[in-house]
């Protein structure tokens, strides 16, 4: 941790609508979505995960042209591809047994959230998988704690933060989807606190939801 960049001494003001993006951008997306069309529709999947990237790709070039800043500062590169996918694998396995133990006990089933989901192209769920476990990863644990850390919060606050607003943030599965998501996203958020490597926590939080999610289906 001591090789980190500050980036309140590059471009204070470009961190801050970062963070603003990165804790609160997707949740802003989905409820402007939603007031238009049903959640879970076709035109508003679409349209959420679309905007969703957008806000991704904003956040890259926030961190580049904006802070000037190396996408190492969030955890992308900082080690090898054979270590993220060996980090990763571990990481999917904590996180499945946790959640699935959870379900198990909770009689989870997905609930209304779930089953709209399922209904929809499993090329389209895929993709909504995808987008979880990449930006998801991005906002609530690569920048948000890198750049609150960098703001001046101790790493217990960095981490807690991003991880309720993550938690919170699944409340339209119900109770027990906001427990899981604060679980798995502990799992998560620790290990991005040990390692800074996001891109096993991007590869271990897809491969998750990709067997809870995809995997039934194509069976």
């Amino acid at each position: 941790m001591n090789d980190r960049p500050n980036p309140t001494t590059r471009n204070r003001g470009a961190t801050w609508v970062g963070l603003f993006i990165a804790l609160f951008g997707m949740l802003i997306v989905r409820g402007a979505v939603y007031a238009f069309y049903p959640p879970y529709s076709f035109p508003a999947t679409f349209w959420r995960e679309s905007l969703n990237w957008v806000c991704a790709i904003a956040l890259l070039l926030i961190i580049r042209f904006g802070e000037h800043l190396p996408f190492r500062s969030v955890g992308i590169g900082r080690a090898s591809i054979k270590s993220s996918l060996a980090w990763s694998g571990i990481i999917a396995v904590v996180c499945a047994v946790l959640a699935f133990g959870i379900a198990a006990l909770t009689h989870y089933n997905g609930g209304s959230s779930g089953a709209a989901l399922a209904k929809l192209p499993l090329w389209l769920t895929t993709l909504i998988v995808l987008r979880a476990g990449v930006l998801e990863e991005l906002f609530y644990r690569g920048y948000a704690i890198e750049r609150l850390v960098g703001l001046g919060l101790n790493r217990f606050w960095a981490g807690l933060i991003p991880l309720l607003i993550f938690g919170v943030a699944h409340w339209t599965g119900g109770w027990a989807n906001i427990v899981i998501a604060l679980v798995l996203g502990a799992v998560l958020t620790l290990f991005y606190l040990w390692r800074r490597d996001l891109v096993a926590n991007m590869i271990g939080h897809f491969m998750v939801d990709f067997i809870a999610n995809v995997l039934p289906r194509l069976f």
